[in-house]
């Protein structure tokens, strides 16, 4: 028994898996690291001091028989002050630094230094602006590291989480009021996020990617980003035609093509490793599948199954491939 019960025991322990909360890489996953490690050290103390004491009692004042019976008293005053004063000590150790930590993490101020990014939380999707700088993107973004990112948060439709696990600081995003939290990412890497919050039928699909990029990577993201969307042209012309054709450009923006803004922003699609809010790689077979029926792909998607047939829905997969 004890083997099968340490095999599923190990299995829920990705020290280091995407969604691990193990491995900080922000200031204020440290911060909670650090005070899971100072309660988790307090709790070892504590059960080896009263697993010592019983293990003591009841070895020293086990039944034996023929033995006499032991002094009775009654009360002691003393013991009494010590698990009284005791106690107290333990809990005034373990909320000093827990308040401090809760009044860092929920400051909602902006940081006079800090890039601002507007997180919105659609069904079920997310969508990520960068005021002041021009950039829109969907589901994937970019911030640089060693850098304060404040995350405003925003809920167009129905109560949804904003939770990267290496970052820590987990924060609801609520309709009709703004949200924010500020993060340091200290380590360049790709890291995943999810929706914390039931949201609906595809909550378990609402995932999301953020890079953090060196400084200067982040920079050119950024040129990228905010260059107009260009195409492989001839190669892709019949694909363009299609969607520029289409109801596509009710929902979705690509720059200089339509200006939709019920779905995702398109403009730079191609350059994105994911669609469907991390559910797919972003290649052209499963990006065909999607354009073609996203509703069998994805429960609850909003984005209707569109008769097209193979040969189109590959031109129009080929693209928003080409928008990079």
């Amino acid at each position: 028994m004890l083997v099968p019960a340490a095999a599923v025991s190990a299995g829920g322990c990705a020290w280091d898996g995407p969604m691990s909360t193990l491995i900080a890489r922000s200031d204020v996953a440290r911060d909670v690291l650090d005070l899971y490690a100072l309660i988790t050290w307090a709790s070892i103390v504590i059960a080896v001091v009263v697993f010592g004491v019983l293990g003591y009692a009841l070895l020293r004042f086990r039944d034996r028989p023929g033995a006499p019976l032991p002094p009775q008293t009654q009360g002691h005053p003393w013991l009494e002050i010590a698990w009284t004063i005791g106690p107290a000590l333990i809990l005034l150790l373990i909320a000093v630094p827990t308040v401090q930590v809760v009044f860092r993490t929920q400051i909602q101020a902006k940081p006079p230094d800090a890039l601002e990014v507007v997180v919105r939380g659609h069904q079920w999707w997310w969508e990520f602006s960068y005021p002041g700088l021009d950039v829109v993107t969907a589901n994937e973004f970019v911030v640089p590291a060693g850098r304060p990112v404040y995350f405003a948060l925003e809920g167009p439709d129905v109560l949804h989480s904003f939770w990267v696990p290496k970052f820590g600081g987990k924060r609801d995003v609520v309709p009709g009021r703004r949200n924010a939290i500020t993060v340091v990412p200290d380590t360049p890497g790709e890291y995943w996020g999810q929706c914390a919050e039931f949201c609906g039928a595809s909550h378990a699909n609402m995932g999301f990617r953020v890079v953090v990029a060196t400084p200067a990577d982040f920079d050119r993201w950024l040129a990228a980003q905010r260059a107009p969307a260009v195409d492989a042209g001839a190669a892709v012309a019949a694909g363009k035609a299609l969607f520029a054709g289409s109801a596509c450009v009710g929902c979705h923006t690509v720059r200089g093509v339509s200006t939709g803004v019920l779905g995702p922003d398109l403009t730079h699609f191609g350059s994105r490793r994911t669609l469907g809010a991390g559910l797919f790689p972003n290649a052209l077979e499963p990006l065909a599948e999607w354009v073609r029926d996203a509703p069998r792909l994805k429960p609850g998607v909003k984005m209707p199954a569109f008769a097209y047939t193979d040969e189109q829905a590959r031109a129009l997969a080929a693209y928003l491939l080409s928008l990079e």
